[in-house]
């Protein structure tokens, strides 16, 4: 009688199995052609902000306002504004930079049940992405700053990301701002209490890598601050 082993085995050598070999060589050119399209937009862009945030984030909420508010205000001072082209505090800043006429940049992903690109991006800025790892390419490599508003799991993923590359010096040094004393107040908490005090897995000086705010002003008043006190020449 056959164990369990050889049925199993028996089973998975029937399955029709896709021809991975000739399906990553095809993936392989159309990552190329997602990268290939983005640094050709954006490198003609000039210096911009990412904003971060939730999408689920409806218009009239108070950190819809807010993320709209600082587009205004950071399109006024020169920057052009990234967002990842969906609703919600995405939405926001590109409907802050579109009411003052500045670059309104959307780096869209396609998902099967959602996330359509909102409609004040601008018409040759407006990039759709297959790949989560291409797209997060794009926003750091062509932002001078992240500006992190209260979201979820995508938020945190684009937040860490940025922190790591900082702090392993795979990126330059910039700015990154969270937005909302109370929203982050648990996670600066834990940090601060469990992966520097306890445990040691971060360094003090790491907490140098991020500032915490709550308005719009104090959002342009440190990224000023931040390229003054650096003397960090912007990357184009």
């Amino acid at each position: 009688m056959d164990n369990k082993d050889d049925r199993i085995t028996r089973a998975f050598q029937r399955q029709k199995w896709p021809d991975v070999k000739s399906s990553n060589s095809w993936s392989i050119f159309k990552i190329m052609a997602e990268f290939v399209e983005g640094y050709d937009k954006l490198a003609k862009t000039g210096p911009c902000i990412s904003i971060f945030g939730s999408a689920r984030t409806k218009p009239g909420h108070a950190h819809y306002l807010l993320a709209e508010q600082i587009a205004e205000k950071l399109s006024m001072q020169g920057w052009g504004i990234i967002t990842g082209g969906g609703p919600g505090i995405m939405e926001a800043g590109n409907k802050g930079a579109k009411n003052v006429k500045g670059k309104s940049v959307g780096l869209n992903i396609n998902l099967p049940f959602e996330q359509t690109s909102n409609p004040y991006i601008d018409p040759d800025l407006l990039i759709n992405f297959d790949y989560f790892f291409v797209r997060k390419v794009m926003f750091v490599k062509y932002a001078q700053g992240f500006v992190i508003l209260p979201g979820g799991f995508g938020t945190l993923d684009e937040l860490f990301e940025a922190l790591t590359l900082v702090q392993t010096n795979k990126r330059a040094k910039f700015p990154i701002i969270f937005v909302g004393t109370k929203f982050w107040a648990g996670l600066l908490d834990w940090i601060k209490e469990t992966m520097l005090a306890d445990n040691e897995y971060i360094s003090l000086e790491d907490l140098d890598l991020f500032k915490i705010v709550d308005t719009a002003e104090e959002v342009c008043e440190e990224i000023s601050i931040f390229y003054e006190k650096y003397d960090i020449d912007i990357n184009f």
